[in-house]
């Protein structure tokens, strides 16, 4: 019987103990196992050991990035700042523009807040200028739709 169906079971479970990613560390050290010169002596017990080191590092990875996203959250850092007279609540902004597909957010974020032009999107992103068009519009239209605000309409739209 294979080793992976032998012992792939329990080295999942042995790692679930520390991250939640328990079967991308399974598979990691088994990669680790196939990169060795020689064989170890004690496979069985190599994995083991090789699936708790990588398990604990991944646990801290996952530790460290839970705090970074706390403190940014708690930063209360808006993507939108209010006006005087505006009728945009920003908080509502901010949760319609994260409740966009990544490239539609992304797109308008490189947009509005880089500055960046529909052809250096493209760029960026490896698509066409008119790709970017299309995203940057269908996203400010479904946030349009989910603040149910008119926005304002612009005086011309120029893809560049």
């Amino acid at each position: 019987m294979p080793l992976l169906a032998r012992h792939g079971g329990a080295l999942v479970l042995y790692a679930r103990q520390w991250t939640a990613a328990a079967e991308d560390v399974v598979q990691e050290a088994l990669l680790q196992l196939v990169r060795q010169r020689e064989a170890p002596e004690n496979v069985v017990g190599w994995l083991y050991r090789a699936v708790r080191n990588l398990a604990i590092s991944a646990a801290r990875s996952e530790d460290r990035r839970r705090r970074r996203h706390r403190l940014v959250a708690g930063s209360n850092a808006s993507w939108f700042k209010p006006s005087d007279g505006a009728h945009l609540d920003a908080e509502a902004a901010a949760r319609a523009l994260a409740a966009l597909p990544i490239h539609e957010r992304e797109t308008v974020v490189a947009r509005l807040w880089g500055g960046l032009s529909f052809s250096e999107i493209a760029k960026l992103t490896g698509t066409s200028s008119s790709t970017a068009a299309r995203r940057y519009q269908a996203a400010l239209a479904a946030m349009r739709e989910r603040l149910r605000v008119k926005c304002p309409e612009t005086k011309s739209y120029r893809p560049n």
